[in-house]
Formats: C-alpha cells, sequence, structure tokens
C-alpha cells in the first residue's frame, strides 16, 4: 500500500449500543510522521473512537482507513503498535520472554526478535531487569514494557493512551524521548493523555472532542499562538470604557481595577492602550500572557470535569 495515504482517516465513523451513542461523527485526518493528540473530557467517546480504528468494534456507519486499509482488517493492523490505558500483562514472564511471546505473535524470525527485544529493553530503560518477572515490576515499569511491546514490530503508527500513567518525572521525560525518536523516524503516534502539559510539548496537531464529535483540529503550533489573555489594571475605568473594549473581543472580565480580555492576538495592544487613555484612564500595566493548552481545552470543550 502506498504510503501516500495518510495514516488515519475517518468520515463520519459513528458507533451506537444501542439507543447510547457513544461517538456520533468522528472526522479526522492523521498524516504519516506527525505526532497527534486526541483530547476531550470523560464521556466524549476517545476511547470507543480508538476501539474502532484498532477494529477492537465495528462502526454503526461511516468509514476508517489506517494506513490506507479498512479498520478493523488484519492488513490494515499488521503495521500498527498499541499500549492501553489499562493493560493486564503476563505476571509470571519475565520482560524479555514477554517482549519473545508478542514478537512470535507478530511472525517475527527469532534473529530478528533477539536483537530487537534487546534494542527496546535498553531504550526504555529496562536492559537490566530483563530477566526480572512482571509481577515483580512497579507501574512505571509495567508502563515501559507496555511501551517495548507497542514498538515491538517497528509500527508505521502506533496508539498511546495514557503512556506516562503512573510514571515520575524521568518516566515522563523518557517517554517523550522515545516518541520523539520514533517520529524521526517517520512512525506515527496517536496520543491520547490526561497531561496536557505533556501533550503541549509533544504534539504536532491536536483534535478535540466533545459529545462525540470533533469540534475542532489545529496544529498545536497556530493554537498556542491564536489566542492571549490579557490583564489590564487601571484607574477611572468606567462601564463605558468597559464595554468599549468589546470592539476588540467578546471575552471581556472585569474585576475592580483589573480587566481581562482574551484576544486572538497581540497587534492590536497599542490601539487598546490608546483607547483607554483617550477615555481618561490611567493604565498602570497591560500583562500579555499566552494561555496553556489547558486554559484552550476548557475554552474549546466546556468546563466538564476530566478528560
Amino acid at each position: 500500500m502506498s504510503d501516500t495515504h495518510p495514516a488515519i482517516e475517518t468520515v463520519s465513523l459513528r458507533k451506537a449500543f444501542g439507543e447510547k451513542v457513544a461517538v456520533e461523527d468522528l472526522s479526522l485526518r492523521v498524516e504519516r510522521g506527525e505526532v497527534f493528540g486526541f483530547l476531550g473530557p470523560n464521556g466524549a467517546g476517545k476511547t470507543t473512537s480508538v476501539k474502532m480504528l484498532l477494529g477492537l468494534c465495528a462502526p454503526t456507519s461511516g468509514k476508517g482507513f489506517l494506513l490506507g486499509r479498512p479498520v478493523g482488517t488484519p492488513a490494515a493492523l499488521r503495521k500498527v503498535g498499541f499500549l492501553p490505558e489499562h493493560f493486564r500483562f503476563h505476571d509470571w514472564l519475565k520482560a524479555h520472554e514477554f517482549l519473545f511471546v508478542h514478537g512470535r505473535l507478530y511472525g517475527m524470525k527469532d534473529a530478528v526478535l533477539k536483537s530487537r527485544v534487546r534494542e527496546l529493553l535498553e531504550l526504555v530503560g529496562l536492559k537490566a531487569h530483563s530477566d526480572k518477572k512482571l509481577g515483580e515490576f512497579s507501574k512505571g515499569m509495567l508502563q515501559r514494557i507496555g511501551l517495548a511491546q507497542a514498538l515491538l514490530n517497528e509500527p508505521e503508527v502506533v496508539f498511546l493512551d495514557e503512556p506516562t500513567s503512573g510514571l515520575d518525572p524521568m518516566g515522563r521525560r523518557l517517554v517523550r524521548d522515545i516518541i520523539k525518536d520514533v517520529k524521526n523516524r517517520g512512525t506515527t503516534v496517536f496520543l491520547n493523555s490526561h497531561l496536557l502539559s505533556e501533550v503541549e510539548v509533544t504534539c504536532d496537531r491536536v483534535s478535540f472532542v466533545k459529545h462525540g464529535r470533533v469540534v475542532r483540529t489545529s496544529s498545536l503550533k497556530s493554537l498556542m499562538n491564536g489566542f492571549l489573555n490579557v490583564e489590564i489594571r487601571a484607574e477611572k475605568l468606567t462601564e463605558a470604557t468597559v464595554q468599549g473594549l468589546r470592539r476588540w473581543t467578546a471575552t471581556v472580565d472585569r474585576n475592580g481595577d483589573r480587566v481581562r480580555l482574551g484576544l486572538a492576538d497581540e497587534s492590536c495592544l497599542p490601539d487598546i492602550h490608546r483607547f483607554l487613555v483617550q477615555q481618561g484612564c490611567d493604565v498602570y500595566s497591560l500583562s500579555p500572557q499566552r494561555v496553556s493548552l489547558e486554559d484552550l481545552f476548557v475554552q474549546i470543550v466546556g468546563s466538564e470535569v476530566g478528560l
């Protein structure tokens, strides 16, 4: 199959369980070689969406393609890796045995598999624990051996569901470095994470999902550059002056001598300052701040608790 096809493409993918609709309209396109973040509140349909893409449940309607093949077919899954959020590995297997079992399931030859297992154990920082049983692993170590398993077959697309869950800061940095490394090798990474700070430093593009629909997809760079919070501290503010600020934005929040604005960019800041001075205000500070991905998440999908 030609690599001119996107890594993932869905058109109006829908999944209903009886009368309950888990995914209403999933339409997205993930290009090859990018790290793609999939974000949304609890109940938004993220898990069901991933299950449909991996063929773990069949869509009710719509179309989905993985590496140019229909989702759910063996041909689509042959070059796919997956680390689920909730995993149960074989406690009685040693680390290298666990990877060998999965390698044989992929049909990998022993000579290739032996080299690959050694390489991956070193990559995820578990080389010294190769002969330790998984039942003796900590949560973070299990997370890392799971990541090694997801990369075992040198996938063209890898799905990572909460890959840094249970990891300490050094473990999270290791996962970030691994994601960067596999991206540099041309692998597409589909990332679902509660840790928006991790998404912010890892992903190229993100999709926000709400009530089973994609409500926005954007490159992370343009998204982060496209929102600005500005706090103004000024005296002699009248209500008419505050309302006059709405010519630049609908997001105006006043608290005493402070006004908070949400702007698309900073180009209008000189005009806002001039307007306030012309209105007779004494402007003590005008402080622009780039919003965090967490702030954007709340703005785009609402205030539902959790991801």
